[in-house]
């Protein structure tokens, strides 16, 4: 059953909810235009502000979807791979060709469904950052490397610290185009936004 979970976990991950509502509003590919990332904020960019919230929320509840069901199954340990498996799941969907997302939103859902006081952090060091500089992105890399230290140093279990650096890597790797466009400073600031498909 645990390793059913796990898979479970994948596969909901692997909904594309970017793919699925941009397709059906605007019938396009959003891994085709604008930054081509299967996310929230590109959705803003092509399909406005409605869509984006609806895979905001949509991307989070995978993730406390995937918690929960691991905790109910197999208890917090289990909640911690199956929190894995649906970051994996989103960011490269067995449904969309391995194309998918960088996990930022279904993160978030992970995190705020396995941690306290850790995620509030993150989410408020998170906001100040988008707020501050505009760069969306940045504050995805900014908390990455930040929630492993937190969970270390808070949490006694072995196991919870693995888990936040495997999704601290996986978030920095799904970034990592994003890295070189900030340091060359061509990275897009929120509000500059691409002409939507109409």
């Amino acid at each position: 059953m645990k390793v059913i979970a796990i898979i479970i976990s994948y596969l909901i991950g692997s909904i594309s909810t970017a793919y699925l509502i941009v397709k059906h509003t605007k019938g396009v590919d959003i891994r085709t235009v604008g930054s081509k990332n299967a996310g929230a904020t590109n959705v803003k960019r092509i399909a406005g502000t409605g869509p984006a919230i609806a895979v905001l929320i949509l991307d989070i509840l995978k993730g406390v979807i995937a918690v929960f069901l691991g905790r109910w199954i197999g208890g917090p340990i289990l909640s911690l791979w199956c929190g894995v498996a649906v970051i994996i799941g989103h960011n490269w969907p067995l449904f969309f060709g391995l194309k998918g997302g960088k996990g930022t939103a279904t993160s978030l859902g992970v995190i705020w469904s396995v941690t306290t006081w850790e995620s509030f952090i993150i989410t408020v060091i998170g906001i100040a950052t988008i707020a501050i500089t505009k760069h969306v992105s940045l504050g995805s890399i900014v908390v990455a490397p930040l929630f492993p230290i937190l969970v270390t140093f808070h949490r006694k279990s072995f196991f919870y610290s693995i888990f936040a650096i495997i999704l601290m890597f996986m978030t920095l790797f799904r970034h990592k185009e994003n890295i070189k466009r900030i340091l060359q400073g061509k990275e897009p600031k929120l509000g500059e936004e691409k002409k939507r498909v109409r």
